[in-house]
């Protein structure tokens, strides 16, 4: 029979994994960005130049939060804004050198803390986070790609998000 997360296990995985952003999130808040100002840059970085309105689709972003976040990242020379060639109401975001820097070293300071904290764990605990890995980077991909919300509606038994 298949292994399946029981409500429990799945309230501490989420809690487990909300924990580990938050700790990681912090980089981003000591170079003065909030998530959302760190998320699309971020998304940027992994998209190459960009429609406005396709960045807001993928970080989740309603026009008037994109507005500000992309305000702030212009206002601190990390993005740089264009016409959009094929649109002249679009708009096309890249990041700057500036802000290519600054992801690098956030992604450095995250990638050193996760591996400090690693190597203080005990060796067993070391190995089932490395063995876990490749499941993990699937339970992200299937998060990410948007198919979790028929999931959530096709379960009877789930009580609305604010009950959680």
């Amino acid at each position: 029979m298949p292994t399946r997360l029981d409500d429990e296990h799945a309230v501490t995985l989420r809690q487990v994994v909300m924990r580990m952003a938050r700790a990681l999130r912090q980089a981003s808040a000591d170079e003065g960005l909030t998530p959302a100002q760190s998320g699309a840059l971020v998304a940027l970085v992994r998209l190459g130049p960009t429609r406005a309105g396709d960045l807001a689709a993928v970080e989740r972003l309603n026009p008037t939060m994109l507005s500000r976040v992309v305000a702030h990242l212009e206002g601190q020379r990390l993005l740089e804004r264009r016409p959009d060639p094929t649109d002249r109401r679009g708009q096309v975001l890249s990041v700057s050198a500036l802000g290519e820097a600054l992801i690098d070293r956030l992604r450095e300071r995250r990638t050193q803390l996760l591996a400090e904290h690693v190597d203080r764990l005990p060796e067993a605990d070391a190995q089932a986070l490395v063995a876990a890995l490749p499941a993990l980077a699937r339970l992200a991909d299937s998060l990410s790609d948007g198919s979790f919300a028929p999931i959530a509606q096709q379960r009877a038994d789930v009580p609305p998000v604010a009950a959680r």
